[in-house]
Order: C-alpha cells, then structure tokens, then sequence
C-alpha cells in the first residue's frame, strides 16, 4: 500500500485540489468520503466538492459540545449548496458512563481523560462514519502545526486502513483565505473573533496574533500533544 500511496504523490505532485479531488472521485466512486469541521479549510473542499457535481459523501462529527456558530454554519451551509451533509453523533451509553465516571469537564484534568473523551465524541463516530469507505479526504494543511508539519498529499492511514487524501496539505493560510474570499464561500464567524482552528467549545480558545494556529486547541496541552486523535499515525 505504501507503493501505491508514495506512487499517487509523485503522480499529484503539482495538480491543483480541484483536479486530484476530480481523479479521486472517478476513480473511487461510492468509496469516497470527505470529513468537515466546518473550518475555512473544509469549507474550501466542500465548495469544490459541490463545483464539481460530485457524489463524494460528506460528513460532520457532532460532539455535543460545539459552538453554536458551528451549528450556524452548518445549516447555511446545508442550504446554500443544497447538499446533505451527514451527521454523526457519540453513542448514548458511552458519553453517559463517561461523564459519570469522570465529570462533565473531565478533560482539563490529564491528557488520559481528554484523549478518552475525544475517543467516544469524535474517533468512536469516525469509524463508522469510514465504514465501507477506501478514501478519506481531510482538509489538513502542513502550516497548521507541528504535528502536521510532515503529512503528505496523500496518506495511508494504519489505524482506519483507508487512503487518506489531503488535498489542501500545500497550502498556506493566506491561499485559504484568498480562495474564500474569492468564491464568497460562508465561514465560522469565530474566526473573525481571533479563532483560527474551532473543535469543542470548551477546549477551544481565541488566540493571539503571534501564536500558533492551533494554539488556541487544548491549551492547556503541550504542542506534542494536540491532537484528538483523529489523524493519529499508529
């Protein structure tokens, strides 16, 4: 698989999103699903996405403790590309046992609790939202930090075995912004508010000019550790 992975990056070495996301879905049909957020970068996608008349699937995790400016966004978003964008939800059972075992905000008490609640909120739905799946195309960039520093265009996921396509990985923050602005393609209002990357409400904070994309993310955490563990390499 890692032939074939290193063989798609020397082949989309220099194609532009539009053009590798086109390939895939052709290539891929029904066995192809983009991940959203909602963030700018996502935003991107799912306006190429629609551009290109695609019946690519395209998700959302709901946690529960989102921003409403997140729910805000997906439904002008739902209704201004007419587009179905699927949403998962925790299991019941799992997010009750754990807050009764652990707390409402469990999270801020060690690096253990956080990675767990992270687990059945977002990685427990992701699995099934995968199932079936052969493709994952993510709106990851190598800009936004430094654990994302190395991904490449196109991944081979161990831990969902899944191709794992990042079709925005080259891009810089000002492309982004650029492309949104160009295409008038609605965003969280957060990020004019000093949010650049939005998660959950209470792990999410407004950062300053000089910070790190993402430092507004479990910042309670060291760099080394903030991730959620959707995009971890083993």
């Amino acid at each position: 698989m890692q032939q074939k992975v290193d063989e798609l990056n020397l082949k989309f070495e220099e194609t532009p999103p539009q053009d590798v996301l086109s390939w895939f879905a052709s290539e891929f049909k029904d066995k192809i699903a983009f991940s959203t957020s909602l963030g700018a970068e996502d935003q991107v996608i799912t306006h190429i996405l629609t551009g290109m008349n695609s019946v690519i699937k395209i998700f959302t995790l709901d946690t529960g403790r989102l921003f409403q400016e997140t729910y805000d966004l997906l439904d002008i978003t739902q209704k201004k590309y007419a587009l179905p964008i699927e949403v998962y939800f925790p299991g019941t059972s799992r997010v009750e046992e754990m807050v009764k075992t652990k707390g409402i905000n469990l999270f801020y008490e060690s690096i253990e609790n956080r990675r767990l609640c992270c687990h059945i909120r977002k990685i427990e739905p992701l699995h099934r939202a995968l199932a079936g799946m052969e493709v994952w195309i993510t709106g990851m960039r190598k800009e936004q930090s430094v654990t994302r520093s190395q991904a490449a265009l196109v991944e081979w996921d161990p831990v969902y075995q899944i191709i794992k396509l990042n079709p925005l990985i080259h891009w810089t923050d000002d492309m982004v912004w650029q492309y949104v602005k160009n295409q008038k393609i609605p965003v969280n209002d957060l990020h004019s508010k000093g949010y650049p990357s939005i998660g959950c409400l209470p792990c999410t904070r407004a950062i300053q000019p000089e910070e790190d994309v993402r430092s507004g993310r479990w910042w309670w955490e060291l760099p080394e550790f903030k991730e959620c563990g959707l995009h971890k390499k083993h």
